[in-house]
């Protein structure tokens, strides 16, 4: 089982940046596809980005192609994410997650990301 914990998330303005960290403890995270998921008020949970294990894909959701960038290290059980040209639309909770066996069985505890205009 892997448990995951992320960090990063804070106040910016609009056109700033932030980093996000996904943390995961347990066996085998190196195995895992991982991803991004974000949920602001009074809307579903959105999945934005993920990472295959090797990090040799990724996949992002159109609302954020050219201004996230996800990225692993494997050694440091650590999933990232870039998060570039931040908008108030951008504004939510973000989750990390891990892909087992083709879905996504284990969630972070979310990181409030607030973009001001």
């Amino acid at each position: 089982q892997v448990q995951l914990v992320e960090s990063g998330g804070g106040l910016v303005q609009a056109g700033g940046s932030l980093r996000l960290s996904c943390a995961a403890s347990g066996r085998i995270f190196s195995s895992y596809a991982m991803g991004w998921f974000r949920q602001a008020p009074g809307k579903e949970r959105e999945f934005i980005t993920s990472i295959t294990w090797t990090g040799g894909s990724t996949y992002y959701a159109d609302s954020v192609k050219g201004r996230f960038t996800i990225s692993r290290d494997n050694a440091k059980n650590t999933v990232y994410l870039q998060m570039n040209g931040l908008k108030p639309e951008d504004t939510a909770v973000y989750y990390c997650a891990a892909n087992q066996a083709g879905s996504w069985q284990t969630w972070g505890q979310g990181t409030q990301v607030t973009v001001s205009s």
